[in-house]
Order: structure tokens, then sequence, then C-alpha cells
């Protein structure tokens, strides 16, 4: 098999990464093309043997010389697809200020294609829709994602109003954002709370106001993953229901959020095991919602905590 085309392409890739970023590492390059760090040096050399002014520094990485660039770009239909989507995807799920920095920067992509890609794109881009059940963000303050990400970038704190899911009033707090996810339909971010002396994560529908200041980070955070892995290690305890098949498919969405471990066939049901976070109030009142097609196998105190939920709603009922 002729391996030029393959290697030509992977070559071109590598020169567009190295204009993406400022430092690019060939462990980096290697993971992204499946390739040895042999063959991406060889192709670092031949990048260079073409004139294309690079310099690299031993155990940090390459980069190219400041002022050069790239000639225009030309973009593959796979690839003007995938704007598309990013498109309508940052339309709906990213804040007013975000959405609008996309949109003109997706005009200068459009300003590139050649004109029978631009009809093709217009064909379907009115063709495609989506959809949000829920705000995910607070109308006293839209453009959250941007502040946060420049919030990050520069490393200066952000004052923040927050209103927790019990809380009558919001209370203000100046934090250090560590990062951003995207979660169970909603965003959150991860930030060292001054107020709190300690790691927080906040829900960016519950934001009612978000500014930047000028105080610098006070301390070198680790990364977004390491405090997430942290998290995973709160405390668990082991739950086993048995449940009606007949209902299974509408717990797939949400058992995941609820610690879902496995589950083994028990003759006509399923018996189904988590590891929860949470059993007296989220596990509890989740069960509520499917009971009278399930059974607590254990622990007992879900099956007492369940019992106090119902007497209580009875009461209400009477």
């Amino acid at each position: 098999m002729d391996e030029t085309p393959k290697r030509f392409d992977r070559i071109i890739a590598i020169l567009i990464q190295l204009q993406s970023k400022k430092i690019v590492k060939a462990q980096e390059l290697a993971d992204r093309f499946d390739c040895s760090l042999r063959t991406i040096y060889r192709d670092i050399r031949t990048l260079e043997a073409s004139g294309v002014p690079i310099y690299s520094e031993a155990g940090v990485g390459y980069a190219l010389m400041d002022g050069y660039r790239l000639p225009p770009v030309m973009f593959t239909r796979e690839e003007v697809s995938s704007f598309i989507a990013a498109e309508k995807l940052m339309q709906k799920f990213t804040d007013p200020s975000l959405g609008s920095h996309y949109a003109s920067a997706m005009y200068k992509l459009k300003s590139v294609l050649r004109g029978t890609d631009k009809d093709w794109l217009s064909n379907i881009e009115s063709k495609i829709l989506m959809q949000t059940q829920e705000p995910l963000f607070h109308d006293s303050s839209p453009n959250t994602l941007a502040i946060l990400f420049e919030s990050i970038a520069e490393k200066k704190q952000i004052l923040l109003s927050y209103k927790t899911i019990e809380a009558q009033e919001a209370s203000n707090r100046n934090i250090e954002p560590v990062g951003i996810f995207h979660d169970h339909n909603n965003w959150y971010f991860l930030g060292y709370c001054h107020l709190r002396n300690d790691y927080r994560q906040f829900r960016t529908d519950r934001i009612q106001g978000i500014q930047k200041t000028d105080l610098h980070f006070t301390i070198e955070h680790d990364s977004l993953e390491t405090y997430l892995v942290k998290s995973e290690t709160i405390p668990t305890t082991k739950v086993r229901i048995l449940v009606s098949r007949k209902i299974l498919n509408y717990l797939r969405y949400e058992q995941k959020y609820h610690g879902y471990v496995s589950e083994k066939e028990v003759g006509d049901e399923i018996e189904m095991t988590f590891m929860s976070r949470d059993t007296q109030e989220g596990f509890a009142r989740w069960f509520l919602m499917f009971g009278d097609y399930a059974t607590i196998l254990e622990p007992e105190s879900l099956k007492n905590r369940v019992m106090e939920l119902l007497e209580t709603y009875k009461k209400r009922l009477s």
C-alpha cells in the first residue's frame, strides 16, 4: 500500500496544528495521528527541509517562528458538515457572547469555501435544529461562559452572585475558576471559593451575577480532571433493587447519576446494583418515581427513608 498520500495529509495536519497552538509536544502529535515518535520527528524534519521555520526545545515541544502564517486553507465537505453541527450546538448550548463570536468566525470560514460548497452548505444548514428543555443561563448573567473563559485564561478572580437550590437569597463570593464542564444537560464550573476556603462546583443557571475583577489567582491550581476524580471518592452506599422489565428503559437515562454499577436477570425481573452517594435524599426520591414497579433489597436505611417520605406524602393528601 502506498503510504505517500497518507503521510502528506499527516504533514499538512501537523503544520496546521503547529499554528493552532503556541507549543505542540511530539507525544501529542503521535497520539493524535496514532504513530510513533520517530515518525513525528521525521515529518518535522520534512517540514523544516521545505522551508517552514520550526524551532524546538528539548522536553518542551515544537513551535512556529513568530510571523509565519499558513496560506488560505481549503476545507473538505465532511469538515464543512462538522462546522454546521458545531454552529447549531453553539447557538443552543453556549451563552450569547460566545455564540456571537462563533457566528463571526463562521462567516470567515464560509468566506473561503468554493462556490459549490457554499450552495451545498446552505442546503443543509436550515434543516438542522438543536433544542434544549431548560435555560442554561440565568437572565441576569447571560454571558457567564465568556467571562469564565477570560478568567481562566488571565488567571483573574471573578465576583459571583450564586443561589443554591436550598437558599432563599444569593450569596456573593470571590472565585478562582479552575475549569468548565457539561454534564446532565447543564453547564458547571469548578473553582476555589474564598468564602468557603475550598473547591466548589457551580451550576451556570443558578448564577445570578458574574463579573471580572483585577484580583489575581492566589493558588496554582491542578487540572480540572484532578478535582473531578477527587469528587468521585466521596463515600458511597451499596444499593440493590429489583425492578420490572417494563420500566427498565425508563431508568437508563438517569441511572448513571445515581451510581449505577451493574444488573442481572432474576426470574422475570432485573436486579440492579448502585453505589449511591446520597441514599437518603437523591436516591430515595428517585426511587419513588417508579417504586410501584420495584423492590428495595438493600440497605434497610433506604427502605425506612422511602417509608418516611410516603408517610409525609400521605399526611399531605389527607
